[in-house]
């Protein structure tokens, strides 16, 4: 549901909304949440990306669906041990050292006996895939959230997590070696990957721009905490909610 996977454009991206919602900070919020000061704008961006994806990223995503589901995960696999090293870097920066060992022995097992990352031969052995990027390390650093911003084609983040999106770009492997044609199938196959994601979005009784907000900062509480949050960080009533942001 967002094109986060396209290299450098990301980051140009993200700099220009920060500028566009900086004009913005004296909005009112529309459901009254003072860390989404920006709603109007963000609101709009999401409408953006929401036609855009219904228009053209669904479709394409279904028929990806169709593929032997051999043929689909080695392509999966393949895209996830291209940005791996992002992982390992921030394993590394959040003092995970033995983390960052482990990371680093899975992604050279994949890259080597795995073919390039076709095939994920780490887990067998115990290397254990993880998800870590900039924006979760700012936090291990003691940085809040800030405010929640909807950019348009990347979709959902934060100001803690704009950080994320550049570095996630220069230690992404995709972006020096025929970047645009892999980074185009890896926001198919994140899009395939979210499918059960959207229709639980569209059979909720939620706003979807709210249930969209709220999943994503519930997922980025869940990885933070490496997915064991404080009690309470989830609310009683968001269950439908909950279940998106723990899904892998």
């Amino acid at each position: 549901m967002t094109f986060d996977a396209l290299p450098g454009f990301r980051a140009i991206i993200a700099g220009a909304v920060v500028l566009v919602l900086s004009g913005c900070a004296t909005t009112a919020s529309l459901s009254g949440d003072p860390s989404d000061p920006w709603e109007p704008t963000n609101r709009a961006f999401y409408s953006f990306n929401d036609a855009l994806d219904r228009a053209v990223l669904e479709p394409v995503a279904n028929l990806y669906l169709r593929l032997p589901d051999g043929l689909r995960d080695s392509i999966h696999n393949f895209l996830d041990n291209a940005g791996y090293p992002g992982t390992v870097l921030n394993q590394f920066l959040q003092g995970k050292f033995q983390s960052g060992m482990r990371g680093t022995a899975r992604f050279v097992f994949n890259s080597t006996l795995g073919i390039g990352g076709l095939f994920d031969v780490a887990t067998g052995m115990g290397l254990e895939r993880h998800e870590e990027d900039f924006g979760q390390t700012l936090a291990v650093w003691g940085m809040g959230d800030g405010n929640y911003i909807h950019y348009p084609l990347l979709g959902a983040s934060s100001v803690r997590d704009t950080p994320g999106i550049v570095m996630g770009t220069f230690t992404d492997i995709l972006t020096y070696v025929a970047a645009l044609p892999l980074a185009l199938l890896d926001i198919v196959d994140t899009r395939a990957t979210l499918a059960s994601a959207a229709r639980l979005r569209d059979e909720s009784a939620f706003d979807p721009y709210i249930f969209t907000r709220e999943a994503y900062r519930q997922r980025r509480t869940f990885l933070v905490y490496d997915g064991n949050p404080p009690i309470g960080d989830f609310g009683e009533d968001d269950e439908d909610i909950e279940e998106v942001a723990s899904a892998d």
